[in-house]
């Protein structure tokens, strides 16, 4: 059966596509894909909140319009970043008229300030924003009967012309792995949203969950979709030293808004000796700050000072942090918090129009998976869920719209081939594919981080084609797992990511070559 619309993701981007187009048009059926339970991904892991601009007497649409630009660093495409903005209050209210609730003062909204932000604007929800989020969309959207949601399924290929043996140029649907059964099923739609998130598990240490692949980067790729901007990856300056569960707990941002400071082992703190605005300057200065000092220091790790945030107001405020950071052994406000930069999010990737269309007829990508120009070569803090809310809206407009052209007939679906390759894999492939992972993340971390050199990315382009043609080799003569399908997507956009980063002569934003200092 031919679906009108697949939606592939499930964060904040995927589901407010799918209420979107479930309310305006209850007819079409709607197929989404979950990498896992629905409500895990990276929006359930966003602490912040949206940034909206609220407090007319202080703040303005204009002044959010600016602190966007200076963030990006002269990369962003300045009209986005204006009717992002200009749209922010309407995504907000209509969020809102969903379930979401948000903290506030008197009947207003409580604002906090983050780093790159002029004035208070971030909309938020204690520090559990994004689960709070995740949790009213998902609610909303299975209340849809023409909403069909998969679980624990993961993106293999996209299904192109290669596959169906055509030349109109278009995207026919997808090939995704079934994590339980490891069987392999084609979904043909008319429409395919990508809503997949980033790669943040291409490094050692980052604040993504570890589904955080880069599936839908890697089948794009493969499909020959243009690609934009992948270098910009932007690391989190404040992410805890020590793993919960083998998982990175992030420090949300709001905690240096707060007044929260930066402190070196020798409890000195500098971050004013680098930028004038301290730790609330944009998260690529801070980040590299804090790099810096901890390749100066004998200690792999700078001190978080919240001894200025009482007690009351971290239980009040914080309070998954508090509670988190108790467990751990640091009683706040008392206690500094040892942290550390992760890689938390990619400011670039499918290279989209307006309406999140991409350079593919028929294939869309909304959220940390696209790249919009609103980033630029930095995304300034909380902008990410508000492009969620604005590109996922404009999506759905637009693929209404065009369910109405002229489409490929259901008997042309049918001739599209089941996936092929069926050989039975062995236990040593599993160990392979674990330790070429960790290899792969190894390499990005050491080479292709924060810091950057030619000559680093020279060695980090040849190790990574050695993986990748491991890697084929596995792919080809094996039946394919989750963990492989995984490491293939990660593997293609390392090499890409390595392979545009050569390309890059200046330093800009996050992007940061000490060769060119």
């Amino acid at each position: 059966m031919v679906k009108d619309i697949l939606v592939i993701g499930t964060g904040i981007s995927g589901l407010t596509f799918a209420i979107k187009v479930a309310e305006e048009n209850p007819k079409l059926s709607l197929t989404l894909i979950s990498k896992m339970d629905i409500n895990e991904g990276n929006t359930k892991y966003a602490q912040g909140g949206i940034a909206v601009v609220q407090n007319l007497k202080k703040d303005s649409i204009e002044k959010h319009i600016q602190d966007t630009l200076d963030a990006g660093d002269g990369a962003c495409d300045s009209e986005v970043v204006k009717f992002v903005v200009e749209e922010a209050n309407e995504r907000l209210d209509e969020l809102i008229q969903w379930g979401a609730a948000f903290d506030k003062k008197k009947e207003q909204f409580d604002l906090g300030i983050e780093g790159g932000h002029s004035e208070k604007r971030i909309v938020h929800y204690k520090d559990q924003t994004g689960k709070q989020i995740q949790e009213v969309l998902t609610a909303k959207v299975k209340s849809f009967p023409n909403v069909i949601i998969l679980e624990n399924h993961t993106l293999v290929d996209l299904i192109t012309d290669h596959h169906s043996k055509s030349k109109m140029k278009r995207c026919y649907g997808a090939y995704v792995i079934s994590q339980e059964k490891e069987e392999i099923i084609k979904i043909c739609a008319k429409i395919t949203v990508l809503s997949t998130g980033g790669a943040g598990s291409l490094y050692a240490y980052s604040t993504n969950p570890i589904v955080a692949t880069g599936d839908g980067l890697g089948a794009a790729y493969r499909a020959k979709v243009q690609m934009d901007c992948l270098p910009f990856v932007q690391f989190h300056p404040t992410a805890l030293r020590d793993k919960i569960d083998n998982n990175i707990f992030l420090i949300t941002e709001a905690v240096r808004g707060a007044g929260a400071k930066l402190r070196n082992n020798l409890l000195e703190q500098f971050m004013l000796k680098i930028d004038p605005r301290g730790e609330l300057a944009p998260r690529d200065i801070v980040a590299r700050g804090i790099q810096k000092q901890i390749q100066e220091q004998d200690d792999n790790f700078v001190w978080l000072d919240g001894s200025e945030i009482s007690k009351e107001q971290w239980k009040l405020n914080f309070p998954m942090i508090y509670k988190t950071c108790k467990s751990m052994g640091i009683f706040l406000p008392e206690d500094p918090i040892p942290v550390v930069p992760a890689a938390h999010y990619f400011c670039g990737g499918v290279k989209v129009n307006k309406n999140s269309e991409s350079s593919l007829k028929g294939l869309y990508a909304v959220g940390e998976c696209s790249s919009t120009g609103l980033h630029g070569a930095n995304r300034l803090a909380s902008n990410s869920l508000l492009e969620a809310l604005v590109f996922a809206h404009r999506a759905a407009i637009d693929c209404i719209k065009s369910l109405y052209e002229p489409l490929p007939q259901n008997n042309f679906y049918i001739k599209i081939p089941e996936w092929k390759g069926d050989d039975y894999s062995k236990n040593i492939i599993i160990e392979n594919v674990k330790l070429l992972r960790e290899e792969l993340q190894e390499i990005m971390t050491n080479y292709v981080g924060i810091f950057k050199t030619v000559d680093g990315l020279k060695r980090a382009e040849l190790r990574i084609n050695d993986i990748y043609l491991t890697v084929q080799i596995l792919y080809n003569q094996n039946k394919l797992t989750n963990g492989l399908c995984e490491l293939r997507n990660m593997v293609s956009i390392a090499y890409l990511l390595t392979k545009q980063a050569q390309e890059i002569k200046e330093n800009k934003g996050v992007f940061y070559n000490q060769n060119y200092v």
